[in-house]
């Protein structure tokens, strides 16, 4: 059997608010193979964010255990989580999270020069061709549209080739058009490249792009929906929230 990219096993994520504890993941269980695209969805406060930064290494969960491409996160102290994140794992965000002073290709390659290495310009310049951007290598920020900007984020993430890119809502803040090309991109690195894709969304037609949806109810994973349309998504969707 294949071991898989991501495993998760059952995460449990608790928070200390007012007379007792807020339950946020509750015993999710999943695996995620290799090459693979897959959607998180779910009513608000169902804990979709919660569980991509629990998997990501962004937060500590409270019990269970989550290990990608065969390490145990739990077992690192925050020196290896961190050397992890930036060698291992690629994140794309809403807000895009540029640096407004950098053109669009130091800020593809920040990253690599945060971790201390020296990058091939020729890295930096590739990773902008794949998102359609070499002629934008030396403009800032402000100078590009906002899913030009989405795009320079995507190849930041992709430049250190990691084994898994982490989307939080990444076509929230743009229009439908530019939204499919993001979508394109992402399903084009599970597709042709290999890499294995987990993106939050509350948006159906995002999600169909994905390979598999998990649908995640109160903290719990209540649905797995392989290879579906929008449209059954989207009644899926709205049966998880009338039970909410």
């Amino acid at each position: 059997m294949t071991t898989p990219m991501v495993a998760i096993k059952e995460l449990r994520r608790e928070y200390d608010a007012g007379p007792g504890p807020v339950t946020a993941l509750d015993g999710v269980t999943v695996d995620l193979a290799a090459g693979t695209f897959t959607a998180v969805m779910g009513p608000s406060g169902s804990g979709k964010s919660t569980l991509l930064h629990c998997v990501a290494g962004l937060d500590r969960p409270t019990s269970g255990e989550v290990t990608i491409e065969g390490v145990r996160l739990g077992e690192l102290d925050e020196t290896g989580l961190t050397v992890l994140r930036r060698e291992r794992i690629g994140f794309v965000f809403q807000a895009f999270n540029l640096i407004s002073s950098l053109t669009a290709a130091q800020n593809v390659a920040l990253p690599v020069r945060l971790a201390g290495r020296r990058i091939d310009p020729a890295d930096v310049n590739a990773a902008l061709d794949d998102v359609g951007l070499a002629d934008r290598a030396h403009h800032r920020p402000v100078e590009l549209s906002g899913g030009q900007q989405q795009r320079v984020a995507i190849a930041r993430a992709m430049v250190t080739r990691p084994a898994v890119i982490f989307a939080d809502e990444p076509t929230g803040a743009l229009d439908n058009q530019t939204s499919r090309r993001v979508l394109e991109l992402l399903r084009g690195l599970a597709t042709g490249r290999g890499q294995t894709i987990v993106m939050v969304t509350h948006d159906p037609v995002a999600a169909a792009v994905a390979d598999s949806v998990l649908l995640l109810a109160d903290g719990r994973l209540v649905d797995r929906l392989d290879g579906a349309s929008a449209e059954a998504i989207a009644a899926r969707m709205t049966r998880a929230e009338a039970t909410c």
